[in-house]
C-alpha cells in the first residue's frame, strides 16, 4: 500500500480525471479552492459530516477532532458542510493539530476559516469558500468516517483523493490500482508530447489524432 500511495502522490488531478473518463468512472469535483499552500495533496480519505445545529444530541467533542485522532500519517480529512450556513468547518488549531498528527491536508465542502493561520502552519486547506464565522451555535458534527458528498460525488471512508490547483479527484478504493495505471500511462504520453514540442515538432502534429483518441476505451 505504501507504494500505491507514493504513486498516487505523483499523479496530478487532470491525469486522474482523464483516467476516470477513460475507465467510465466519476470522481472529479471542481470549484474547491486551494487556500493556504501551493502543494498538491494525495492520500486515503477520512470523512467528517457536519449539519445544522438544531439542538439534537451531537458529539461532545469539537468538530474534526475525532478524525484527527483517528488519522494515520498521510491521510486526508474530507469535511462535508452543505447546510448553506456561513460557518467555518475548519480552522487554525485544527490545522495545527492535524499537521502534528501527520495529516496531509483537509478538503472542505463548505467554508473554512483562519486561512492566514493555516498558511502560517503550512497546512494545505482546500475549501468551497472562506469565512470568519465560527461553527459554535451554528453547525455540529454528526459523524466521522461515514459516507458524505462532495460536489456531486459520493465519498466513502477509505477512498482516495488527489487535490491540486485544478480540481479535487476522488478514487474509490476498489478502483485505485486501475485508475493509477491509466493515469500513469496518460502522464507518460503527455510528457512525450511535451518533449516533441521542445524538439520542434509542430503543435498541430503533436496535438493531433493521438491526443484526441487518448481516452478512448
Amino acid at each position: 500500500m505504501d507504494d500505491i500511495l507514493v504513486r498516487l502522490g505523483r499523479v496530478d488531478s487532470c491525469a486522474a480525471s482523464d483516467a476516470l473518463d477513460k475507465l467510465g468512472l466519476t470522481g472529479a469535483v471542481t470549484g474547491l479552492h486551494r487556500l493556504s499552500t501551493d502543494r498538491r495533496i494525495a492520500g486515503r480519505v477520512i470523512t467528517v459530516k457536519l449539519e445544522r445545529d438544531d439542538g439534537r444530541p451531537a458529539a461532545s467533542r469539537h468538530l474534526g477532532t475525532t478524525a484527527i485522532d483517528e488519522a494515520q500519517p498521510g491521510d486526508v480529512i474530507v469535511v462535508e458542510q452543505r447546510t448553506g450556513i456561513d460557518a467555518a468547518s475548519w480552522g487554525g488549531n485544527l490545522a495545527l493539530g492535524a499537521k502534528l498528527r501527520g495529516v496531509a491536508g483537509v478538503i472542505v465542502e463548505g467554508p473554512a476559516r483562519d486561512v492566514d493561520e493555516c498558511r502560517m502552519h503550512d497546512f494545505p486547506v482546500f475549501a468551497r469558500t472562506h469565512t470568519a464565522r465560527t461553527a459554535r451555535g451554528r453547525i455540529v458534527e454528526t459523524g466521522t468516517n461515514v459516507p458524505i458528498a462532495v460536489g456531486d460525488i459520493r465519498v466513502s471512508p477509505g477512498d482516495y483523493v488527489v487535490d491540486d490547483g485544478s480540481a479535487v479527484v476522488f478514487v474509490g478504493r476498489d478502483d485505485l490500482e486501475r485508475v493509477l495505471a491509466a493515469a500513469e500511462d496518460i502522464m507518460a504520453r503527455e510528457r512525450a508530447m511535451a518533449d516533441s514540442l521542445v524538439r520542434g515538432t509542430p503543435i498541430k502534429d503533436v496535438m493531433g489524432k493521438s491526443y484526441e483518441t487518448m481516452l478512448k476505451r
